[in-house]
């Protein structure tokens, strides 16, 4: 099979009201488990926002109505081909946000976390974008985009 050309994702960092942050464990076969933003590919035709939207949902079963912030692009510059990744921030109001596993081939399960307690491994594009949200170095191998 031919690897595509470039890549266009989206990874979403979504909080709730204290501050913790989503993940979820991800176990996708042939990779190395690690915690992973909720996220996945832009399909042709959808924003950024939307297919934050949609991502989150098919996911981890969250639905909002919350507005989708794009506060970066970051580039991954050592892959196989061109890879960019829409950062993309939701932050939930006061409504219930119970996460659920509804890819279990993919994610053994989504929990909150403090963000000043974030687990590792981190997947590299998770690394990558709260590396930015957070003010810590960008990881080796990645320039990013601030969107002002």
């Amino acid at each position: 099979m031919a690897v595509p050309l470039s890549r266009v994702g989206v990874g979403v960092i979504v909080t709730r009201p204290g501050g913790d942050l989503l993940l979820g464990y991800r176990i996708k076969a042939g990779e190395t488990p690690t915690w992973c933003l909720p996220g996945g590919h832009v399909e042709p035709g959808e924003t950024f926002e939307a297919a934050a939207l949609r991502e989150l949902h098919e996911e981890t079963g969250i639905i909002t109505r919350q507005p989708v912030e794009i506060f970066a692009f970051l580039q991954q510059l050592d892959s196989d081909r061109t890879a960019i990744t829409g950062a993309a921030l939701i932050s939930l109001g006061e409504e219930i946000a119970e996460p659920r596993v509804t890819e279990p081939d993919v994610f053994d399960r989504w929990t909150w976390f403090p963000q000043k307690e974030l687990p590792t491994p981190l997947f590299p594009a998770s690394d990558a974008m709260l590396s930015l949200w957070q003010d810590r170095p960008c990881p080796e191998g990645w320039r990013i985009y601030r969107v002002d």
